[in-house]
């Protein structure tokens, strides 16, 4: 029996395995706080020690404006080399129009399939068989991140649920300190909202309200507490937090001006980067829930197709640095986020890394992330309403549940 391959496969792979032809491969990302910075410097000096390719490095502060410079450079005819994208279906309206790289060559050859972790986070690379983006961390977002010195000061424990934080809030405030650091921008009410929604009402709601998306759920009891919840966090927050970015409100908790702030686990690396230790300085609280999770998140690069047989080579050797086990473990120890493949050597992990790499372990606390199930649509129309129901007090919990079981019931 004869047995052939695709011409599409066989030419990815030969152009992968050329005699190397030095090109400068633009990467667009919109890691530019200090401790992100950190991290992706890691990624850029690897691939530039690997031969004569050098990473050009393209930052754009703020995801959103990131993906949509991307968006436009690649439809407009001038793609970028490399571009970062979440674990989400932010990019599926790229791989429809045929313009990414199929990266199944690599993929294939060094078994990806078998060593990224959860499988859930490497879905949305594939379409039809092929391979079509790059996992290279793994977030969750479901932490509180505390600043002991002011819980001490304050005379109170650290929360464990929304009800602990709730019953302290008050005696935090009459201390002197902010309650909650919470930055004003659409992105940070919608994470907060989703911290409140896993935390509060649990793993099964979570899943009927994001996968399923029950209208019914919804407009349920455990929905209209999380409304309820989040209208009343608006009093300890601080009149400054208005279009604040998320680091800038990290750095609250740094300095003790906050007591708390809900954030994914890539505010780790602001802590590090200000010489703060966990368990002395700070504590990284799951949820707050009274029963932890871990949401599975996380960041990937995406390889437009290009013209230039040399930028191509490139692509495909970045593809294959960024999941190789060394630059995984100097990664996602800069970056705060856990590494995609379980046979990396995280020795030098913090108390806070250590945590998730924990809950990694617990299937039972594995939930899959909110994007893996909703389009970038319908995320901009819940993010819309979060702003409006969090910067109006006036707002009634019934016409913003309302809202909301609108958007679910119409979801794609």
């Amino acid at each position: 029996m004869k047995y052939t391959i695709p011409l599409a496969a066989a030419l990815s792979a030969a152009l992968w395995q050329l005699p190397a032809q030095a090109a400068d491969l633009e990467v667009i990302h919109w890691w530019t706080s200090g401790g992100e910075q950190a991290a992706v410097s890691v990624l850029a000096r690897e691939f530039d020690q690997l031969g004569a390719d050098k990473w050009k490095d393209s930052a754009i502060a703020q995801g959103e404006n990131a993906r949509a410079v991307a968006y436009q450079r690649i439809f407009g005819g001038t793609p970028p080399g490399a571009a970062q994208f979440n674990t989400s279906r932010q990019f599926e309206e790229l791989i429809n129009a045929g313009l990414l790289q199929d990266l199944s060559s690599v993929a294939d050859k060094e078994q990806w399939a078998s060593f990224i972790r959860p499988p859930a986070i490497f879905g949305p690379c594939q379409k039809d068989g092929k391979v079509y983006c790059v996992p290279v961390n793994l977030h969750s977002e479901q932490w509180i991140w505390v600043n002991r010195k002011v819980y001490q000061q304050a005379g109170v424990t650290e929360p464990t649920t929304w009800q602990d934080f709730l019953e302290s809030a008050p005696k935090i405030k009459a201390a002197g300190f902010i309650p909650l650091a919470q930055g004003g921008q659409p992105w940070q009410e919608f994470l907060l909202f989703r911290d409140m929604l896993l935390g509060m009402a649990g793993k099964d709601v979570w899943y009927q309200v994001w996968r399923d998306k029950n209208a019914d759920v919804a407009g349920g009891s455990a929905v209209r507490k999380v409304f309820e919840t989040m209208g009343e966090l608006r009093q300890y927050t601080d009149q400054g937090m208005a279009g604040r970015n998320w680091n800038d409100t990290t750095n609250l908790v740094i300095t003790g001006k906050a007591a708390a702030q809900v954030m994914g686990d890539w505010a780790r690396g602001e802590f590090v980067l200000a010489g703060k230790q966990p368990g002395e300085d700070y504590d990284c609280i799951p949820g707050p829930s009274p029963e932890p999770y871990l949401t599975t998140n996380g960041d990937v690069f995406i390889f437009p197709k290009q013209k230039d047989p040399a930028v191509t080579q490139a692509q495909f050797k970045l593809a294959s640095m960024l999941v190789d086990a060394r630059v995984q473990t100097l990664f996602n120890n800069a970056k705060g986020s856990l590494p995609i493949r379980d046979d990396v050597d995280m020795s030098l992990a913090d108390a806070c890394i250590k945590k998730g790499l924990a809950l990694l372990k617990r299937p039972d606390a594995i939930v899959q992330g909110y994007a893996l199930f909703i389009t970038p649509d319908t995320r901009g129309q819940i993010e819309d309403l979060l702003t409006e129901y969090w910067s109006t007090p006036d707002m009634t919990v019934d016409a913003a549940q309302q809202r909301f079981v609108e958007i679910i019931g119409d979801a794609d």
